[in-house]
């Protein structure tokens, strides 16, 4: 298995627990949750079993007395409620002998259908029955990041606290993708490496689907382009795993697709209109805690004048090449490789990439045992509007304002380049009347070609740094 030593190593102290644990493991579609579960019990779970998807209640219940028959409760009745449904899981769960028992539950969200009953008969089989024990580890999952966040993680009523280990599964960094490139024998460069980052960002799925023997633009090609491409059609099978009801969720997105800026709260009301303001900071957190938006807090500011990004780099690309589409070519991407559209999506992608690799930017730059805050900022419109991605504000009263530049050589600064970077540093220190220093700092590819106009740049990290573990 590549990466995820941390979580491997809690699902194991877990299961070695002389307590019974509730471990809520959860992450976007796609990012390895349900493999990493099985990998680690090697499929020796007491009882396991996953949720139907658009499945009604008297499906999902046949399929889990099924489940429970395949399992060892042979003589198990039929269902007809979630509370009878525990109570058989109990009963199968008692029949196991000594030695702690691992339930795996996945995609929990799935069982929760309309007036099924389902969440409070799992609270009862938790807070009555599984919690009293010391040999029970059960382990739910899901890709409605949204639906385990609200109902288990901060749940009010029965489930309130009961959780002992919260799991979220991150997408790979670019080390660990380098890692399963080499695993696979793909035989990519870093730059390749990067490209495909940039479409895919760090889920381990689609990084399973390249091919050996072809380059990542024939890769793209066939992924994306291709008369039966297997990813043309999956951002809207993302947001319909991840939100039952994602109307509103698509037209948030939709927003931030059309903009290369991010926006604040009141700024995206006021693109949709329609929608309340209650219902887009409940859509902003949810597809913030599905990890499709970033918030960042405004340096200065309190957390309601944060800015929202769109940092899922699949969702960058859909937007740029695949929503909207016209023409059928299937080697799109081969005919693309230099044109202004695919080099400017670089631009924005790279930038994605940085944010999603703060703590290497960090080492790279020596300060990793320094607290620091990241941040963005920009300027009101009557100060001229700038903006900066990234601002890292160390607690040595140092200030790195960043320059993220995707590019094929190094980087060299031009004199209006130059001019505009003095200009936004300047606007920053006025309207923030920061008194700490500020070191101009370029994240770039390979490096920084030295000349007049790059003399000010204090700091380079280049695309090895951002390769560290």
């Amino acid at each position: 298995m590549i990466g995820r030593e941390d979580e491997i190593r809690e699902l194991r102290r877990r299961f070695a627990s002389e307590e019974s644990e509730f471990v809520a493991v959860y992450g976007r579609r796609r990012v390895g949750k349900t493999f990493l579960v099985n990998e680690v019990f090697n499929g020796n779970f007491a009882f396991h079993h996953a949720g139907m998807e658009k499945a009604d209640k008297r499906t999902q219940l046949e399929s889990f007395r099924e489940a429970l028959r395949r399992q060892g409760l042979v003589k198990c009745k039929v269902l007809h409620t979630w509370v009878q449904a525990f109570s058989a899981l109990s009963d199968l769960l008692d029949s196991k002998g000594d030695g702690k028992k691992v339930v795996f539950l996945d995609e929990l969200p799935w069982f929760d259908t309309p007036r099924s009953g389902f969440l409070p008969a799992f609270e009862q089989f938790w807070n009555s029955w599984a919690c009293l024990r010391k040999d029970i580890l059960l382990v739910i999952c899901g890709s409605a990041t949204s639906w385990i966040i609200k109902k288990v993680l901060r749940n009010r009523g029965g489930l309130h606290n009961r959780v002992t280990r919260q799991l979220p599964i991150r997408p790979f960094t670019l080390a660990e993708c380098a890692a399963y490139a080499d695993y696979k024998r793909l035989g990519f460069d870093r730059q390749q490496i990067l490209e495909c980052y940039m479409a895919f960002g760090g889920v381990a799925y689609y990084w399973s689907l390249l091919e050996e023997g072809k380059s990542a633009v024939q890769n793209f090609d066939s992924l994306f382009f291709g008369e039966s491409a297997e990813l043309r059609m999956e951002f809207e099978n993302v947001f319909r795993s991840l939100f039952k009801n994602p109307t509103r969720h698509f037209a948030i997105i939709n927003l931030f697709g059309a903009r290369k800026t991010g926006m604040t709260r009141e700024e995206v009301v006021e693109g949709l209109g329609e929608v309340s303001n209650g219902d887009v900071s409940d859509c902003l957190d949810e597809l913030t805690d599905c990890g499709f938006l970033r918030r960042y807090s405004a340096f200065g500011t309190a957390k309601k004048g944060a800015v929202y990004q769109l940092i899922d780099n699949f969702t960058l690309f859909h937007f740029r090449f695949l929503r909207n589409r016209v023409g059928n070519d299937a080697r799109f991407w081969s005919h693309s490789l230099n044109q202004p559209r695919t080099n400017t999506w670089r631009g924005l992608a790279f930038e994605r990439v940085c944010m999603q690799h703060v703590e290497q930017i960090k080492e790279a730059l020596g300060i990793a045992g320094i607290l620091a805050d990241v941040y963005a900022w920009r300027a009101p419109v009557k100060a001229g509007g700038a903006q900066i991605d990234m601002v890292i504000d160390r607690g040595d009263r140092m200030i790195n304002v960043c320059e993220m530049k995707y590019t094929s050589e190094d980087y060299s600064f031009s004199a209006d380049e130059k001019t505009k970077l003095l200009r936004r540093i300047e606007q920053f220190r006025s309207v923030t009347n920061t008194r700490k220093g500020i070191l101009p700092t370029l994240v770039t590819t390979f490096g920084l070609t030295r000349n007049a106009n790059g003399a000010m740049i204090a700091n380079v990290v280049t695309l090895d740094d951002l390769f560290r573990q």
